[in-house]
């Protein structure tokens, strides 16, 4: 019997750990925090038994994707790249908005982000560039330019609609070009460039969007009863600028004392401190947040806060702890393979699931604006959880398949 499991949860064994503590802290909150939808669908089980099923085929996804041996992902990559520019330039024409994004697509009943998909195939591709041009002191110079004419369209198709999710593939690629050895050179006259566009696509939200916070709200109220005007192409291109500067102007400003707090305006940030700071060292427990029922998104964007809620401190290290022992594993994983290519990809695709983790946990403790972002393995999710499962599936099967040193040479 050990036996058959054994063959089944192939792989590094303290991935497969951290990736079933993960799915199980993810049902447990999940179905806590989904208080707001149960009430409105008054189906109590519903909810959850939709979240583990999903959880339940992204575990088959990974199992399936675990045992493809790494070197035939190459072989994707044609295909990967076309479902990403299509569905792409799809959901830019023709997406499903949520709110004032229009992130989504829906084929056959079902929704999906392309950008999920968009963000593996970048660093896919990324890492067989950085492998097929490693030389003996490092990448060549004309790896940094292949990496680009691949990362910066995809960036920006990306961007127009969800400009977080771009900041952070453009984070991760960064991060694998200098673990790749690419010439630093390259890498700071890049960072340079970076910090010029980030000050010219700021300076174009705050000149294009119009703040929705207070200070305007009677404004925007106006302009919603006008026509609506026809748009050209840099309106269009910035159609996300009122949100992005709302974010920008409300994480900006002062933090007023809990007797000036608007739970109106600010509810998603109020109420996810309240949940922070009523946790104590050990939280409420399981199931007995309070906050679920106030705090909006509370199962995806914010659902860190509920754990931190429920489970304390103890519980919010927990988490974090786990991510860190998930990039040290794909740290270990790729300084042991013997080839190239599948130590990038496991690098690259581990600091997509960390880095991912790391905006949403900011987020939810007010070190960062709002973002979006949901908590990879964690947050309620759909075509999301399981395309991050098959993350990890693709993580195992280089700890599986690919060529590993000899111990004596890792030593």
């Amino acid at each position: 019997m050990n036996k058959r499991i054994g063959n089944i949860f192939k792989g590094d064994r303290v991935i497969w750990m951290v990736f079933f503590f993960l799915c199980m802290i993810s049902i447990v909150e999940v179905f806590s925090a989904s208080s707001g939808l149960t009430y409105k669908s008054q189906n109590y089980i519903g909810p959850i038994v939709y979240h583990a099923g999903t959880i339940i085929v992204g575990v088959v996804v990974a199992i399936v994707t675990l045992n493809i041996p790494c070197r035939y992902f190459k072989l994707m990559t044609p295909f990967l790249m076309l479902v990403s520019l299509i569905t792409l330039l799809w959901v830019l024409l023709a997406g499903t908005k949520v709110g004032d994004a229009g992130r989504w697509i829906n084929l056959f009943g079902f929704t999906f982000q392309p950008s999920e998909i968009a963000k593996g195939t970048v660093v896919l591709i990324v890492a067989q560039i950085l492998a097929a041009m490693q030389r003996e002191n490092g990448a060549d110079r004309n790896a940094f330019k292949w990496i680009m004419w691949i990362t910066l369209p995809a960036c920006f198709l990306i961007g127009l609609e969800n400009l977080s999710t771009s900041a952070m593939l453009f984070a991760v690629v960064f991060l694998m070009m200098f673990i790749g050895l690419v010439p630093l050179r390259q890498l700071g006259k890049l960072a340079g460039t970076v910090i010029l566009l980030v000050v010219f696509t700021l300076s174009m939200v705050m000149i294009m969007g119009h703040d929705t916070t207070e200070v305007n709200q009677e404004l925007t109220k106006v302009e919603k009863t006008e026509q609506p005007k026809k748009k050209n192409a840099i309106e269009k291109m910035f159609h996300r600028a009122d949100t992005w500067k709302s974010r920008i102007m409300k994480f900006g400003k002062p933090k007023p004392t809990p007797q000036e707090y608007d739970l109106d305006k600010d509810a998603q940030v109020a109420h996810a401190n309240i949940a922070i700071v009523s946790s104590g060292v050990i939280g409420k427990g399981p199931g007995k947040s309070t906050e679920r029922d106030f705090l909006s998104q509370a199962f995806s964007d914010f659902i860190y806060a509920i754990i931190i809620e429920e489970l304390g401190i103890i519980g919010a290290f927990a988490v974090v702890f786990l991510y860190i022992v998930l990039l040290y594993r794909c740290a270990r994983i790729a300084s042991r393979c013997e080839n190239n290519f599948p130590a990038f990809l496991a690098m690259g695709l581990g600091l997509l699931l960390v880095i991912q983790a790391t905006f949403n946990m900011m987020v939810a403790v007010g070190l960062a604006p709002v973002t979006g972002q949901p908590l990879p393995l964690i947050s309620k999710g759909g075509t999301s959880t399981i395309i991050n499962c098959a993350y990890i599936g693709a993580i195992l099967s280089v700890s599986k398949s690919a060529k590993m040193k000899k111990e004596e040479n890792i030593k």
